[in-house]
């Protein structure tokens, strides 16, 4: 089955040069030229993975990741203009799952490889985790990434690195 890969972009001619090479590896390609768009279409019709540029008109996308973490937990990378350090580390601490720098050049083989990496995780937590996760008042579910402590569920969704570091942490107090 054909994965649908979300491109979100302001700029028409990396949307385009994407997009040709992810249908010619096989993905199918939703695309949107801003933040609001993108959530609109996002929220009709999810894709498995979302490729989202930073500095973007009507909505940038760091909100649209805040947003979009609330309605569903796809894997997000990042492919911006900003190349600082602190631009990256906030993008990681704000829930994307990877972050690539346009600045120099990028290169799409490594960008598509990357999308298979991340698509290659969320299968195998799908697959591999199909039971609760339970360690006393806390029920973590792999497949949703959702969390539940002493019976309360917690309002969000987790994003995948906090959902993960959860996990690590319930493994650490099993140990004897």
């Amino acid at each position: 089955m054909s994965k649908t890969i979300a491109l979100v972009d302001d700029d028409r001619n990396i949307l385009t040069g994407i997009s040709m090479a992810l249908e010619r590896e096989g993905f199918k390609v939703q695309t949107y030229i801003d933040g609001e768009s993108a959530l609109v279409g996002l929220s009709r019709n999810p894709p498995d993975l979302a490729v989202v540029d930073i500095k973007m008109p009507r909505m940038d996308g760091e909100e649209l990741l805040k947003k979009i973490r609330k309605k569903m937990s796809i894997p997000i990378i990042f492919l911006t203009s900003k190349d600082e350090e602190v631009d990256e580390l906030l993008g990681l601490k704000l829930g994307a799952d990877d972050f690539i720098k346009k600045s120099g050049g990028f290169s799409i083989k490594v960008l598509i490889e990357r999308i298979r990496v991340q698509l290659r995780k969320k299968t195998n937590v799908n697959d591999d985790s199909k039971n609760l996760i339970a360690h006393g008042k806390l029920k973590l579910d792999p497949n949703q990434l959702e969390c539940e402590w002493n019976g309360q569920s917690l309002p969000e969704k987790l994003t995948t690195t906090e959902f993960f570091d959860r996990k690590r942490a319930c493994q650490k107090t099993w140990r004897y």
